[in-house]
C-alpha cells in the first residue's frame, strides 16, 4: 500500500486519540510482546493515546515494523483503547495477516461501533479482501456519523469498491454525494469523470477532468483522460495540448506508449 493511501486510511477523521468504552477481555491479536511505556506515571488512557498515535505515523512511513510495535505497546497500556485496535488492523493488513488484522478491526468496532474512523478502515479491508459487498456497509456507517470529518472519502472509496462488482449506478451515486460535500475532491472528480467517459456522457466527463487538473496536479491518468474526451468530441487543438503534456510531463508512463500507438479505447 503506498503512502497516499496510508494517509487516507489512517487520517480518515483525524480521531485517532478519541476514547472508547471500558476494557477488552481476552487475548490481543497477535504476539502481545511489547516495548517500554511511555510515561509510567500518566494515566493508562494517556499512555495508550500517545502510543497509538506513534505507531499511527510510523504506519503512514511505512516502518511496519515499529508501528505494530507501538500499537501493542498501545494496547498493553490500556486494552480498552479503541483506537489502538484500529491502527493494528490497519498494520496486519498491510503485512497481509488477513486473519489477524479482521480480528483487530473487529475488536476496535466492538469497543466503539460508530467510530467512522475504524468503520471506513475495515470497509477498506473488506474491499481488498474481495468482500465488497460487505464492505458498502461499513463505508455507509462511517459516512453516517455526524462528526466525521471526510466523508466525501469513504463515498469514493465505495464507489471504487462498487464498480468492483460492476455496480456502475451506485459508484456514480457514491461519487456524485462526495462531490457535493467536496466540490474540488479529487479522487472523486476522477473517478466520476471515468464513468462519465465510459457511459458516452462526454461534456460532463470534460468539465470533470478539466476540474480535476486544475485542483490537482495533472497525472497520467487525467491527462489521457482528457486526450480521449477531446478526440471523441472532435476539439483537435484540445486534444493535441493535453496530448503534449502527457509527451512532456509523462513520457515514460504507459498512458503515453497508449498514445503512440493509437490506441484510444
Amino acid at each position: 500500500m503506498k503512502r497516499s493511501r496510508r494517509a487516507v486510511l489512517l487520517l480518515a477523521a483525524g480521531a485517532l486519540c478519541g476514547c472508547a468504552g471500558g476494557p477488552l477481555s481476552g487475548d490481543l491479536p497477535g504476539d502481545t510482546n511489547s516495548g517500554p511505556v511511555i510515561g509510567e506515571v500518566a494515566s493508562a488512557r494517556e499512555r495508550a493515546r500517545i502510543h497509538t498515535e506513534l505507531a499511527g505515523a510510523y504506519y503512514q512511513r511505512g516502518n511496519l515494523g515499529v508501528a505494530l510495535s507501538e500499537a501493542r505497546t498501545a494496547i498493553s497500556a490500556d486494552s480498552g483503547y479503541a483506537p489502538a485496535y484500529n491502527v493494528l488492523g490497519l498494520v496486519y493488513g498491510d503485512l497481509r495477516e488477513r486473519s489477524l488484522a479482521e480480528e483487530a478491526f473487529e475488536r476496535s468496532l466492538r469497543l466503539n461501533p460508530n467510530d467512522p474512523d475504524a468503520n471506513h478502515n475495515y470497509a477498506w479491508f473488506l474491499c481488498e479482501n474481495k468482500r465488497e459487498e460487505e464492505s458498502i456497509r461499513y463505508f455507509m456507517m462511517a459516512v453516517r456519523h455526524p462528526l466525521y470529518a471526510t466523508p466525501q472519502k469513504s463515498y469514493a472509496m465505495a464507489a471504487t469498491c462498487a464498480l468492483r462488482k460492476n455496480n456502475e449506478k451506485d459508484a456514480n451515486d457514491y461519487l456524485e454525494r462526495a462531490l457535493k460535500l467536496d466540490p474540488n475532491y479529487a479522487p472523486a472528480l476522477i473517478g466520476l469523470a471515468q464513468l462519465k467517459y465510459k457511459r458516452g456522457q462526454l461534456d460532463t466527463a470534460r468539465i470533470l477532468v478539466g476540474r480535476y487538473n486544475k485542483v490537482s496536479d495533472p497525472t497520467p491518468e487525467s491527462l489521457w483522460l482528457a486526450v480521449r474526451i477531446e478526440r471523441k468530441l472532435g476539439d483537435s487543438s484540445a486534444t493535441t495540448t493535453y496530448a503534449n503534456q502527457l509527451r512532456r510531463r509523462f513520457p515514460g508512463s504507459k498512458e503515453y506508449q497508449e498514445l503512440q500507438k493509437g490506441r484510444f479505447d
